[in-house]
């Protein structure tokens, strides 16, 4: 573990914390390492009931570090993508326990997405959830483009995916991918109140149903993979180049 992800098990909930908070929590290769070894090893671990997703108190995360994910992403135009963050989508998507995510501040980027393959969303009244892929130059990632829509419909996910606009915690409930909003203070004695309750419930039981309820392995891996691909195409495009420039002269400025 990097120091930057911490993981703790109380009562049959696994609890994924991001902690990076003098970098809003941006993700590195590390971080997304640390999140996905996290997560598999709960798969076959019967105390591990329900899993909680959250990041230190006001901010969830920033989405990627840019940097580091340039630099990861780049180094190798035959692959162009950053392995980490990919394995810990593919992580979600093989995942079989439910998650919940407790989000208090920005969710950027992955930030947003990665809650689209969650089963309960906890957010603060001061949660926003923004993907400005477009704004980079680049295209959705994490299943984003296959879920968003199933979740909220194609005119709300439009909006936000293509568009980059912007939702605060209710508008998010209203689109249907938070479940509750409530205070601050409130938010991680709601998460684990709802992950203690998911974890009472029949183990057996709660898999099977939320098999039912989601898209197999097999499509969100197909869509996250050609996600990547066309990311990967756009990452080296001259909108994207332009963009990451404009982006980080903008930061030295």
């Amino acid at each position: 573990m990097t120091g930057h992800v911490t993981v703790t098990d109380e009562d049959a909930v696994r609890v994924i914390r991001l902690s990076r908070p003098d970098k809003k929590n941006a993700i590195t290769q590390d971080m997304y390492r640390d999140m996905s070894a996290a997560i598999d090893s709960a798969q076959g671990d019967a105390s591990v009931r329900c899993l909680i997703i959250s990041g230190e108190p006001g901010v969830f995360t920033a989405g990627n570090d840019l940097e580091d994910f340039l630099k990861a992403g780049t180094s190798n135009t035959g692959t162009p993508r950053a392995s980490e963050a990919i394995k810990f989508l593919h992580s979600l998507a093989h995942n079989a326990k439910p998650i919940v995510a407790a989000v208090d501040g920005i969710a950027i980027g992955i930030g947003t997405t990665m809650l689209f393959h969650c089963d309960q969303v906890i957010a603060s009244t001061r949660a926003t959830f923004a993907t400005p892929f477009i704004h980079l130059g680049l295209v959705p990632e994490g299943a984003s483009s296959l879920l968003a829509p199933w979740m909220m419909g194609h005119q709300r996910a439009f909006s936000m995916l293509v568009m980059g606009r912007k939702l605060d915690a209710e508008e998010a409930r209203e689109a249907g991918f938070v479940n509750a909003v409530v205070a601050p203070e409130s938010l991680e004695a709601e998460a684990q109140k709802v992950a203690r309750e998911i974890a009472s419930l029949p183990a057996e039981a709660v898999a099977a149903s939320r098999k039912l309820l989601k898209h197999t392995p097999e499509d969100l891996i197909r869509r996250i993979d050609h996600e990547s691909h066309l990311f990967g195409e756009r990452m080296r495009s001259a909108e994207a180049v332009a963009a990451f420039k404009a982006f980080f002269a903008r930061k030295k400025s």
